[in-house]
């Protein structure tokens, strides 16, 4: 048996954490000295130590540590530190997109690049014939999949579509901007009626008679300064929104160019 300081050198564990470890239920000592109140510790609590500390540094709470110790074998606490892998990559991967968005604002700033290159206007929308698939998708990023099922079904089914740079359209559904879990419907114009398949549908979009848009220059990412433009724009001209999907239209992307600098891309606002 081992005091507490002897039962710290030979593990690296400071006496801090093995007492917070014993306060916390983690490693309780072997056995309490009756006399003297002394902590002592058996080598058979080192493997148990050691998976407290590989689970702690890798980033598991207490209560976390305390569960899969209790509950779990070899085989058990390999996957659960599998899943924790899988979700630390994904907290990297957001810390990485915020750190791009502070890199582009600080260079904004220091550029003093406060504009972005878009022009706004009116315009009347007649009523379009579309073939559309509609799904919720994990993000407004994940649009591309939806657009990839429905071409993939044009080519299949052998679907006329309206040769021209205007044949696409996007449509967002959910009345507010969303973070996750987005209502998406992606369309092609097309020439004539055919049959509704597999979640690929033939449907009018209505017209509308008062459409504010905005033809956006450059990557993807100017679109959201652009619709904070658009907003600025309209409370400034006295307009107000309907309560109808705003619409998304690229007439230049990445299939045209390869330089996001010279994509253009249509959003639209019903408006009032």
């Amino acid at each position: 048996m081992f005091k507490i300081g002897q039962f710290s050198k030979l593990t690296q564990v400071s006496i801090r954490m093995l007492r917070y470890y014993d306060e916390v239920g983690l490693l309780k000592p072997a056995k309490i000295d009756l006399f003297t109140g002394y902590r002592m510790y058996s080598a058979e609590q080192i493997p148990i130590l050691q998976k407290i500390v590989l689970l702690r540094d890798a980033k598991f709470t207490t209560l976390e540590i305390k569960d899969i110790i209790q509950r779990c074998n070899e085989a058990d606490i390999l996957d659960e530190l599998k899943e924790k892998k899988i979700q630390i990559n994904n907290e990297i991967a957001k810390e990485n997109q915020r750190i791009d968005k502070i890199d582009s604002a600080i260079k904004e700033i220091e550029e003093k690049k406060f504009k972005i290159h878009c022009n706004i206007n009116f315009k009347k929308v007649d009523k379009m014939l579309i073939l559309s698939t509609r799904d919720r998708i994990p993000t407004y990023f994940h649009e591309g999949v939806l657009w990839e099922k429905l071409c993939d079904f044009i080519k299949r089914e052998n679907i006329s579509v309206k040769q021209d740079m205007y044949n696409n359209i996007a449509i967002y559904h959910d009345i507010e901007h969303k973070n996750k879990n987005v209502d998406v419907e992606v369309g092609i114009v097309v020439n004539k009626i055919g049959e509704n398949k597999g979640g690929f549908i033939y449907r009018e979009v209505e017209p509308v008679e008062k459409m504010v848009y905005a033809m956006v220059y450059g990557p993807y990412i100017n679109l959201a300064k652009a619709y904070e433009k658009l907003a600025y724009w309209l409370e400034s001209h006295d307009e107000y929104m309907e309560d109808k999907p705003s619409r998304q239209i690229c007439h230049i992307s990445g299939e045209d160019v390869d330089n996001p600098e010279k994509y253009l891309t249509e959003i639209q606002v019903p408006l009032k």
